[in-house]
């Protein structure tokens, strides 16, 4: 598979997992989702760290003192939209590691704010969600409503 298209897939294809199938009667957070969940995150993971490590190459590689002023503000420019991206990266990644602590402390999967249940699919969408769909959309309106 080519990076490109690696890149432009879900978080569940590149952790190459199927949507979970909750089992009849199965406990929400059950060994099985854990192992699912813990799954999808350590791929996530490593796909953003293997971001990172491509990126410092490819700037070690591409770095050069072009004469040209027009050529070196372009590779500056590239540069700071990659470095902006990187750090975006190691940002979630962090927050990745948080939430896989979270899942070693059996503390994952239930919302910060008010303790009920996030839910699989709405973690299968952001895996670091630490918040209910309700309590994120009442997050969400305070700040639009701080900003406005």
């Amino acid at each position: 598979m080519t990076e490109s298209k690696k890149k432009s897939l879900g978080i569940l294809a590149i952790a190459g997992v199927e949507p979970y199938q909750e089992q009849p009667g199965e406990e929400y957070m059950s060994p099985g989702q854990i192992a699912h969940f813990t799954k999808i995150l350590q791929a996530w993971r490593n796909q953003l760290r293997e971001e990172v490590e491509r990126t410092v190459h490819h700037m070690q590689d591409e770095a050069a003192n072009f004469p040209d002023p027009v050529d070196r503000a372009s590779q500056e420019e590239e540069f700071s939209l990659e470095l902006r991206n990187r750090d975006r990266e190691r940002r979630l990644i962090k927050k990745i590691e948080k939430t896989l602590s979270k899942i070693e402390e059996e503390d994952f999967g239930f919302c910060e704010s008010c303790g009920v249940e996030i839910g699989v699919r709405r973690l299968e969408a952001r895996p670091t969600a630490d918040l209910c769909i309700d309590c994120k959309t009442l997050a969400e309106i305070k700040e639009r409503q701080m900003q406005g």
